[in-house]
């Protein structure tokens, strides 16, 4: 198997080597993944100027590239630009959960859905920063979950978040809400600094990956698409006479 390894906490995050060694396990690894740390890009792309990407001494055995761009713009140079063919994407392990509706700012989740528009099957896996440092050794399990489900042959793109701690415990599930979000503090020089605050709220539902990571602390499995499509809407639209 062939394996990208891409994250948006930079090619030299704590957590890159670890997941690097699992993913040796499992096949030809390559990492390309951004020079300096990306969090919170979503799903920039450059399209304006020419950007870096240069080859860099990581680990043994493994070709990676530091790219001075976006993780989706990671994905596209591998696969569009350095013409790279992989079986599989993995994004991360980020340091900081991504679940609720702050998937719509993550740059590693976002690398998923570059992976997923260009045929590849991907999955991000993340966890808190409490439990970054460990996290690589929760791989396995997660894994062995999926190849025991065969996951990949039902659907090409996962959002996997790990609780702190970790868990034996896997729930599949959907999207929940906020659970993070900002206040602005203003400063000199008509200057304002984002101060994250927590939002989250339990809603009591087994069904939420926030619930399920923050409440009840089990491993949260999310099938992601890229279609944003309203279905239910469309097609309620779809047969009103216009």
């Amino acid at each position: 198997m062939r394996i990208l390894i891409t994250n948006d906490d930079g090619i030299y995050a704590e957590g890159v080597l670890p997941l690097v060694q699992w993913a040796k396990t499992k096949g030809e690894v390559t990492v390309v993944a951004p020079k300096v740390e990306q969090s919170a890009k979503s799903h920039g792309i450059e399209i304006h100027k020419a950007f870096e990407a240069k080859k860099v001494e990581l680990c043994e055995g493994v070709e990676a590239w530091a790219v001075d761009s976006t993780p989706a713009d990671c994905v596209r140079l591998a696969i569009l630009g350095l013409k790279m063919e992989f079986d599989l994407v993995i994004s991360g392990i980020n340091r900081g959960l991504n679940i609720g509706r702050d998937i719509m700012y993550s740059g590693t989740v976002s690398a998923v859905f570059e992976a997923g528009n260009l045929g590849v099957k991907a999955m991000a896996v993340s966890t808190s920063p409490a439990y970054y440092a460990e996290a690589a050794k929760e791989m396995d399990k997660i894994w062995d979950f999926i190849v025991k489900h065969d996951l990949f042959g039902k659907h090409d793109m996962y959002n996997i978040n790990i609780p702190t701690g970790g868990s034996d415990e896997f729930r599949f599930t959907r999207q929940g809400g906020n659970y993070y979000s900002d206040n602005f503090r203003p400063e000199e020089n008509d200057m304002f600094f984002p101060c994250g605050v927590d939002v989250f709220a339990a809603c009591a539902s087994t069904e939420f990956d926030t619930d399920a990571v923050l409440v009840d602390k089990v491993n949260s499995v999310m099938p992601i698409t890229l279609d944003r499509t309203d279905l239910v809407l469309y097609r309620q639209l779809r047969n009103m006479e216009i």
